[in-house]
């Protein structure tokens, strides 16, 4: 047999074989789009646009539709009462990470974020209960995210009103809370290490949210045969793991347990426990930890610092509103006192324009992947087991209904017609269920602290026209990336 023959033979197996799979699970899933052989529906998806195509494919097939990522199907879910019949009414059948071949890829099914079964659930157990012995949700960490908003606020007087890039800036604020929990440590603001980490983590999330990444969980085949951008991934996230088991390294040697300082002193106390017990909690390793600070400082650094930026990019173009902010930062806090978690309930208008950020900005459009755990029944269709669900955020955030001109930045969808807070359901940017984000209350602390001391300093100062500022973002695959831009912060 010659090569063509071969090549064609086993092209046409490949057809046939992609043909079968679909038409064998057609029967149980929802419907969707007819898929194209091997490629599935990935020519019929924007990928520049992946929120919009699930829009457009749900005014066809539905709220509950399916989609072929190459050879593989995935259930996708818009809107809310969807949204929320799977991972609240149902959160233990749509437990499981999907599919994400990119990270699986590159972690191994260890850490937080793409690991599944006992292991996620021992991990995760542990990390929240490490999390709260070191003062998530209590004043302890309030304390550490007003030290840091003074320093952050220090840093910028030092840019004396001039234009600047604000991304590194604000990126190394919530990090230093990150850090401060994982090793006990905190960065100067021009640290050279300290900024290649910030630069590597902004890298990252820009490729992840780039079409080609889209393209390689597609077809996973191509991650380890083709070049490209994905490497670069890898490679950053090699780095920065690299540093981290330096810090474990110190750790190690200077562990005291009877003195825990930080999450890998908790970990490595939990790691001589389990060598004592060698059949329990066999995923309390070293890799695993090394893994899981990983995720815990990428997450718990890029997707705040991006809000930050974000907000202040919506505040330059909606004056009107910063000002209101900011006269009600002036009677609630003043000038002279640091402003607290205690202001917020004071605050009814900054806070709802701080979730107007978040539900504006969409962070995470399409989620990260799902899976069901077992074959669940679910609205008269039957989804297999370790089939792959797409929760569209997008369409719970912009749904019209909950929020009048959902494309209009307004923090009038969180007032109540008394100008109360008004709270809502559909306010859903940390996603919801069992894989809700670990950090949301550090997150939601980190927004309000950083972005009112902020504002209580410094009159924020566009460098163009507010009509004339450009909002839309960059790329929106896996996140939503706002446009560079710069600004003057003028202190008051």
């Amino acid at each position: 047999m010659d090569l063509v023959t071969f090549l064609v033979f086993g092209f046409s197996c490949l057809i046939l074989l992609s043909l079968w799979r679909q038409k064998s699970g057609r029967g149980k899933l929802p419907p969707g789009p007819t898929p194209l052989p091997i490629i599935g529906n990935f020519l019929q998806i924007d990928v520049k646009d992946i929120s919009q195509s699930l829009t457009n494919f749900s005014k066809v097939y539905g709220p509950v539709f399916t989609l072929y990522l190459g050879l593989k199907p995935a259930v996708v879910l818009h809107g809310y009462e969807a949204v929320k019949e799977a991972l609240i009414d149902h959160a233990e059948e749509f437990a499981e990470r999907g599919s994400f071949p990119v990270g699986e890829k590159i972690n191994k099914g260890l850490g937080i974020i793409f690991s599944n079964g006992k292991r996620w659930k021992e991990i995760r157990r542990f990390s929240l209960m490490t999390l709260r012995n070191l003062g998530m949700g209590k004043r302890s960490i309030e304390d550490r995210v007003q030290e840091e908003a003074q320093c952050l606020v220090e840093e910028l007087r030092k840019t004396n009103g001039a234009p600047c890039d604000p991304t590194f800036i604000l990126g190394c604020a919530p990090c230093n809370v990150i850090c401060s929990i994982i090793f006990q440590n905190r960065f100067d603001y021009k640290d050279k290490d300290f900024l290649n980490l910030m630069e590597k983590l902004n890298e990252n999330v820009k490729i992840l949210s780039s079409p080609w990444l889209q393209f390689c969980n597609s077809f996973p085949i191509i991650i380890d045969y083709c070049p490209g951008s994905h490497k670069t991934i890898a490679k950053n996230l090699d780095h920065i793991k690299s540093y981290l088991l330096g810090k474990i390294k110190e750790h190690q040697e200077s562990l005291d347990v009877t003195n825990p300082r930080d999450f890998i002193d908790y970990y490595l106390i939990k790691c001589k426990q389990v060598n004592e017990k060698p059949n329990e909690h066999l995923e309390f390793t070293l890799e695993n930890l090394s893994t899981t600070v990983t995720d815990l400082f990428a997450a718990g650094t890029e997707t705040t610092s991006t809000t930050l930026r974000y907000a202040l990019l919506l505040l330059l173009k909606h004056p009107h509103v910063t000002a209101k902010v900011q006269e009600e930062i002036d009677r609630v806090v003043g000038r002279h006192r640091s402003p607290c978690m205690q202001d917020r309930s004071h605050m009814p208008y900054t806070d709802a324009m701080i979730h107007e950020v978040q539900r504006f900005i969409d962070l995470i459009p399409t989620n990260l992947p799902h899976a069901v755990t077992c074959d669940v029944k679910f609205r008269n269709y039957l989804i297999p087991k370790g089939t792959t669900v797409i929760t569209s955020l997008s369409s719970v955030l912009h749904d019209s209904k909950e929020f009048p001109n959902p494309e209009t930045f307004d923090p009038g969808h969180f007032l109540d017609g008394n100008g109360n807070f008004k709270k809502s359901d559909y306010f859903m940017p940390f996603s919801a269920g069992k894989r809700i984000c670990a950090g949301e209350g550090l997150a939601r602390m980190e927004l309000f602290l950083f972005l009112t001391t902020v504002l209580q300093n410094f009159q924020l100062k566009s460098l163009v026209h507010p009509k004339d500022i450009n909002t839309t973002p960059i790329v929106n695959g896996f996140a939503s990336v706002p446009p560079p831009y710069q600004l003057c912060f003028i202190p008051f």
